[in-house]
């Protein structure tokens, strides 16, 4: 069967000047994601159309999904365990405190329930960037490093995930072992430069990779093999990340970002910024969440 795909909605009109970090999470009827720069939280109730922002005091790469309404942000040296609907911090975890001019960018939960997420240099310019795991025990692990923009980890199952770096427009794919130790490490995909940079990334039920193109407006779908199978077009420059949703998983939730766009790219790709949805005719992997023995209570 053939991957079919609807015309992309715009279902939330911003200007956000580096949305990122999609979630769904089911039991909320909720789409979150994030604004990194301008330091918001962003979550739209897809039932109801009910829009709520939350603003943080640092620069967030992503949030993830604990437990009811208790979330991890990534935070620019920090992972924050919180209580969203009492706006409460529960714990906190610093990451890469001696180097002040990186910050967190992307992350996700593998199916073992634990947390993956890279880091970068703020400015873009050095490969001060890692890869890193938050461990069921809460115990931080630093898996990869030398990444220019650390990115969009997309998983095939416990021990094999893609992980991209954006400014090298590479993604590879990485098998580990149980003590999270990388046994091979190739690349995946390279793109041109007319492709854009390879950003978040996600998987669906037949394993194929969900790609957004950053300066490419456009999603590409990949099998196994690295074969392109599909593409979805988008009236916005910079695709950023998406995600599976809706009741029946099949919709694809999509932000987007006004970094580094000229006053003509926006004439021209004027909704860049907004939150998009768009209808698949398969389903996405369902949302997994962070799993701790610790926070179990």
């Amino acid at each position: 069967m053939s991957i079919k795909s609807s015309k992309p909605i715009c279902i939330w009109k911003l200007k956000s000047f580096l949305g990122e970090g999609t979630l769904w999470v089911p039991f909320l009827n909720s789409i979150f994601f994030v604004d990194i720069k301008k330091k918001k939280i962003l979550i739209l109730n897809t039932k109801t159309n009910k829009k709520k922002i939350l603003r943080v005091d640092k620069e967030i790469g992503f949030i993830s999904h604990i437990k009811r309404n208790i979330f991890i942000l990534g935070l620019k040296s920090e992972l924050r365990i919180v209580d969203l609907k009492n706006i409460k911090i529960l714990s906190s975890i610093g990451v890469e405190l001696n180097k002040p001019n990186n910050r967190i960018n992307d992350g996700k939960i593998d199916p073992k329930g634990r947390l993956w997420f890279g880091t970068m240099d703020n400015l873009e310019k050095k490969q001060s960037g890692s890869l890193y795991c938050l461990d069921n025990h809460l115990r931080l692990h630093k898996v990869d490093e030398k990444y220019f923009i650390a990115n969009g980890p997309a998983f095939l199952d416990k021990n094999n995930f893609y992980h991209t770096d954006s400014r090298k427009r590479v993604i590879y794919k990485i098998k580990i072992n149980d003590k999270l130790e990388i046994l091979k490490k190739t690349i995946f995909l390279k793109f041109n430069e007319i492709d854009g940079s390879p950003d978040g990334m996600t998987t669906d039920i037949r394993n194929n990779l969900w790609v957004c193109h950053y300066r490419g407006a456009s999603i590409s779908v990949y099998d196994l093999r690295g074969n392109k199978i599909h593409q979805i077009n988008f009236p916005a420059k910079n695709i950023t990340n998406c995600t599976f949703g809706g009741s029946g998983n099949n919709e694809l939730f999509i932000s987007t970002a006004r970094k580094d766009m000229k006053a003509k790219e926006i004439k021209k790709y004027s909704l860049s910024g907004s939150l998009f949805k768009v209808k698949i005719n398969l389903k996405g992997k369902k949302t997994i969440s962070f799993k701790s023995a610790i926070l179990a209570s």
